[in-house]
């Protein structure tokens, strides 16, 4: 339906952490020694911490990926302000509508999430702004969402074999794989 309509977007939504730590899987061939990777940790008075979570959005007929960082993890608050950023985002490109695929985390099916879109899509539809369709994958079913073999490779080819990359620095290699901008992380609500 939304490859028919040019003022509709067919989205596929997750969130992953980006980990400063732990190695993706990789398969390497070498002549003679095999390739090792350094195990790393984070020093425990590093501000930057461990890992940094980031909520994406892969729009498959334009091959473009969306996405914010977020300080902390996701949590319901941190979704609708993600929601508010694509809706935004969308309305400045024309579309009328953003059909949403995603999986039923917590976050996802809040009742706070919910509501938010509703009031959203009824000031949308009031107003000309973009309006969110949700659709939600079954449970425990990560390979129907073609998002997640995007981190997978997006992992794979940020990896520093031998150092701990600072935050900032791991942050901007994502950003540059992507081909994305680096905004503002989305902060945790106060509530």
């Amino acid at each position: 339906m939304a490859a028919k309509h040019p003022d509709l977007v067919l989205g596929f939504a997750d969130e992953v952490w980006w980990s400063r730590e732990a190695q993706p899987a990789l398969h390497a061939w070498s002549d003679d020694k095999p390739v090792r990777l350094v195990e790393k940790t984070v020093p425990a008075k590093d501000p930057g911490g461990k890992a940094v979570a980031c909520y994406g959005l892969y729009v498959p007929i334009a091959h473009h990926m969306l996405w914010r960082f977020v300080q902390g993890r996701p949590v319901s608050g941190v979704t609708c302000t993600f929601l508010a950023w694509l809706a935004t985002y969308f309305t400045a490109q024309g579309t009328r509508a953003l059909v949403l695929i995603w999986d039923n985390a917590s976050w996802h099916v809040s009742q706070t999430v919910r509501e938010w879109i509703t009031v959203d899509n009824r000031q949308a539809k009031r107003d000309g702004g973009c309006r969110i369709m949700v659709c939600r994958l079954p449970s425990k079913s990560p390979w129907l969402n073609p998002i997640e073999p995007k981190w997978v490779h997006g992992k794979r080819a940020v990896v520093e074999p031998a150092r701990v990359l600072s935050m900032p620095e791991l942050m901007q290699r994502v950003c540059t794989y992507y081909q994305c901008e680096l905004t503002d992380p989305i902060a945790q609500p106060d509530c």
